[in-house]
């Protein structure tokens, strides 16, 4: 898998899951690599998890967490683009637009609660969810045709936590509102944007490590992430951690 062996993930992974004896079903969840352009180089967005959490603590990660399924009923201005939403619903019983849009509308909500930043349109927008109130409060409609279907990773078996992880990105370009004391909760410090060779050689998961070096790939035959690009999906395949193209 692009140079990474077993050895290697049990190795690091060992450190970013507490082992556990039941396998459990990973859980839906949402991550936003946010890039800015506007320099010389690409840059991506990191911030440090506390160093107090069970999980990961004082790794630097993208902002991202649980995929809530109510966020699939937000109003958005804009839709996610076909293509992307196909790779997104993908297949299988559990495969649906709605879970696709949750997926999405997840990663915007929570790079607002993390980072203070908001993706998507300025203009009238009111909700009765709690969590989008944010939104409301600043006039900006969340915005999904920017979004682009990165990369999928799923939690090998045997660890306390799972997840069935979506990475998401997006430009600086489309965030309607930066937050200038950042989001409303505690779960991201030391906020900065990084170059992405910068950004790998941080203190981050494997699997972070690895999306980047496939998103700098694609960058260069690919600078503006077009629609319909190529998704590397990492899961356990029998006894092997296997990378494969949606």
């Amino acid at each position: 898998m692009d140079g990474l062996d077993r050895a290697q993930i049990d190795k690091a992974e060992a450190k970013d899951f507490a082992l556990g004896g039941t396998p459990m079903r990973p859980r839906d969840s949402a991550t936003l690599i946010l890039l800015d352009r506007s320099g010389g180089s690409v840059r991506v967005l990191l911030g440090r998890r506390h160093r107090n959490h069970a999980f990961m603590p004082g790794r630097f990660v993208f902002p991202g967490g649980r995929t809530d399924p109510a966020d699939s009923r937000i109003a958005v201005a804009t839709g996610l683009h076909p293509d992307e939403e196909r790779k997104l619903i993908g297949t299988g019983a559990r495969a649906s637009a709605a879970r696709a849009r949750a997926v999405a509308l997840s990663a915007i909500r929570e790079t607002y609660e993390e980072a203070g930043l908001l993706i998507g349109e300025k203009g009238p927008f009111s909700t009765n969810a709690r969590d989008w109130q944010g939104f409301a409060e600043h006039g900006v409609q969340p915005s999904l045709a920017c979004l682009r279907f990165v990369a999928r990773a799923i939690t090998p078996p045997g660890r306390v936590r799972r997840f069935d992880a979506r990475f998401l990105a997006a430009w600086r370009d489309n965030v309607a509102v930066e937050l200038p004391d950042g989001g409303p909760t505690n779960e991201l410090e030391e906020l900065m944007w990084l170059p992405i060779r910068e950004a790998m050689e941080a203190e981050i998961p494997l699997i972070t490590r690895t999306v980047l070096s496939d998103l700098e790939r694609r960058l260069e035959t690919d600078p503006d992430l077009m629609p319909g690009g190529e998704v590397p999906f990492y899961a356990m395949r029998g006894k092997t951690f296997r990378r494969q193209i949606l």
